[in-house]
Formats: structure tokens, sequence, C-alpha cells
């Protein structure tokens, strides 16, 4: 029943929208509009049609959800994390590959984070982090081999909220001389740039932000995609690891025994080297740049930047 009142009263709501839209954007006059695009941008990209200001969209998804696909259109202009993304999508706009943007993480010095964390010279730093999803499956296999693991490696593990107390309990029951090498974190925020710069490994899911960040430090990584929401996480996982900056374990077969397989690539420092190699040449780590670019284009009503310049700015090159 929910259902259906939502069938009837979305598309109202959205119809209501437009006037709103445009009265606001009439008022405020903004010179471009930025926007990741879904059913709830329709007004303001109608509006903005409707009062030709330009509008660039952004998707940062190997495979573009539903609702970007049936927007993208309505965009004077399209920045992708992706090539691939700007086929799925079928739009005749411009589409431009710009990356990920993230924070700048350019210039950040990795002995001196090494330093902050109070790791050795010479060991290696396992980052396990399952984002804001399905964070439980990672802690589970922590748990499982967690004296074993840390035997080997130092770890950083971000627990969230719910796991943050059984991880501290497991921390107080390991031998006092590993104790030291665990560190359980509910949540990284500004500090998560001091532990990539610090590690050598990272296991993780597969969102768009978490990706760019990792191969902008040209870490390899161990991927677990999310197997929810429409599979965008693996065709993005699928990505860094068919360029062997990634290996990828299914969320359904990621225990306590791949995670130990996963920290083995640091025992064969040619793979390792390799995987690295192979996620800095995927990075774009001034991604942000490149979509400022474009943005500032549109708003001043010149011509688009073309792609082998926005190549350049997105890995860090001069415009």
């Amino acid at each position: 029943m929910d259902r259906d009142i939502h069938l009837v009263a979305d598309p109202v709501r959205l119809g209501l929208s437009i006037p709103q839209a445009l009265l606001l954007l009439a008022r405020e006059r903004p010179d471009a509009i930025f926007t990741t695009g879904g059913y709830v941008a329709i007004p303001v990209l109608l509006a903005s049609a409707i009062l030709r200001i330009p509008v660039l969209l952004w998707e940062g998804n190997v495979v573009p959800g539903r609702s970007v696909r049936a927007t993208a259109g309505l965009a004077s202009a399209v920045a992708v994390s992706h090539a691939a993304t700007c086929a799925a999508l079928g739009t005749r706009r411009p589409c431009l590959e710009t990356g990920t943007p993230i924070r700048d993480m350019r210039g950040v010095d990795r002995l001196a984070a090494r330093e902050r964390l109070g790791l050795p010279p010479g060991e290696r730093l396992l980052v396990v982090f399952g984002g804001s999803q399905a964070v439980r499956r990672f802690n589970t296999a922590v748990a499982e081999v967690l004296p074993r693991l840390v035997e080997r490696v130092h770890l950083v593990h971000v627990t969230g909220d719910d796991g943050y107390a059984p991880a501290l309990a497991a921390r107080e029951a390991l031998p006092p001389e590993l104790r030291a090498r665990y560190r359980p974190e509910p949540f990284l925020r500004d500090e998560m740039v001091t532990v990539l710069a610090a590690a050598d490994l990272v296991v993780g899911r597969a969102g768009s932000s978490t990706l760019a960040e990792v191969t902008a430090m040209g870490l390899p990584m161990v991927v677990v995609p999310y197997p929810h929401a429409g599979g965008h996480q693996r065709a993005n996982a699928l990505r860094l690891a068919e360029a062997g900056a990634a290996r990828l374990v299914e969320d359904d077969a990621f225990d306590g025994a791949a995670l130990l397989g996963a920290a083995s690539i640091l025992d064969d420092p040619a793979v390792h080297a390799a995987m690295a190699a192979a996620a800095r040449a995927l990075a774009r780590p001034a991604a942000a740049d490149a979509v400022a670019e474009i943005i500032v284009a549109l708003a001043e009503r010149r011509q688009l930047p073309d792609a082998s310049l926005i190549d350049r700015i997105s890995r860090g090159g001069a415009a």
C-alpha cells in the first residue's frame, strides 16, 4: 500500500518542485550548476534548461544507476570517473573522464605519517576498513585470525561504532608484546590520509571515493565489493583487478582465511611492487581540479576543455 502511494505521490512532488526550482534559480542566477544526478535533481535540471543555466553532472561508478542514466541527457556536460561510463550513459552530451574528486593527498609525507603512527622502520602496515556498508563482514574476518595476523603485520582496523568495543576487547586478549601492533578505530576522518600514507596494503570495499584515495596513494588493494546496490561496486572493483592494482574477493568468500591470504601480498616484493605501479597508473589525484576546469568553462560560456587536457589535469599536471 505504501509503495502504491509513493508511485503516485513522488511524481506529484517532483512536478510541484519544478516551479520552486525555477523561482530559486531565477532569484539566485547561478552561472553554472553541479549535480550527481538522480530523480531528485530533475526539477533543478528542468528549471536550468528553461533558464539556460549550464549544468555539469558527475557520476563515479563504472555502471551508472538508472536514475543517473535517466537524467544525464538533461545536463550540459557529463564528467565521469571511468571512461566506460560514457558509453553506459548513452548521452550525446560531452562526456569527460575526470576521476573521482577526493581530498588533496598530494605532497603527503609517508615517512612522517609512519612516524606519527609509531611504526618501526621496515614494519608493514595493513589497513582494513569497510566504509559505511556491511563492515560486519570485515570485523568477523579480523576477529577470526587476529593473533596470527598481527604476528605478521601491523594492523589499523576501522570497525564502525558497533564493532569497536569487541575489537578493543580482542586487543586486550592479545599477548602484551602484540597489542601495540593492532589499532582498532571506530572511524577515521582526517586521520585517514595519514593512515593511507603510512600503509603498505589496503583491504576494503569498492566505493568510488575509496578506490580513488587508495590509487592516489599508489597502494595495492584487496577489494571486497559490497554485493548489493545493483552491483555497482563489483564493476568498480573489476576495473582495478583487471588493471593489476587489486585482487577481488567476493563478499561471501571473505573470511579470516581470505584476510590472511590478502596479507600474503606483503610477503612477495615483486607482486607488491607490480600492484603498486598499476595503482599509480590509474590514479587521478587532481580529479577535483579537472571537474573545476569543466564547471568554470561552462560558467564562462566558453568551449569545454578537450579530453587530453582534462586527463593531464586530473593526473596532477598543469592546465
